[in-house]
């Protein structure tokens, strides 16, 4: 054999291990490929339930803040209108009852008033802190 053609040989079995490995390499490439098909359309497959479920999660959410909003005002409304009432009983029968009651009171002082019932008096005495002190004595005037 001559030197041209042991090179051709080797310039042959060269690219027959190039094309090899080419070869295991794309098949490779198609596996993984395949398997990241498979794994989006699982996730597509589970992902628009889920979508689904969580779209109808917030309008309920909504829903149920509409009905807050709403029962907030009317507790607003309700709070305002008690006050109002509030201060409508109080001007128109506060007044009156407390002078039905200052009358009363004094009627009682009146009829209930006897010699014997009134207070005795006693001395006073000026309280310091710690100690007590005597009431001051009267001066006698000299007439």
């Amino acid at each position: 054999m001559s030197g041209g053609e042991v090179a051709g040989i080797l310039v042959a079995v060269f690219w027959a291990i190039l094309v090899s490995f080419l070869a295991v390499v794309l098949v490779r490439l198609a596996q993984v490929l395949k398997a990241t098909t498979k794994l989006v359309a699982e996730v597509t497959d589970q992902a628009v339930p889920l979508l689904a479920d969580a779209s109808t999660t917030v309008r309920s959410a909504r829903t149920q803040l509409d009905r807050v909003d709403a029962i907030a005002s009317d507790v607003q409304e309700v709070t305002s209108n008690a006050s109002a009432l509030s201060s409508t009983v109080a001007t128109a029968f506060g007044g009156p009852l407390v002078k039905v009651a200052a009358f009363g009171y004094g009627v009682r002082k009146a009829l209930g008033k006897n010699p014997q019932d009134a207070p005795q008096k006693t001395s006073r005495r000026n309280v310091i802190v710690g100690r007590t002190v005597p009431a001051p004595r009267r001066r006698k005037q000299k007439g």
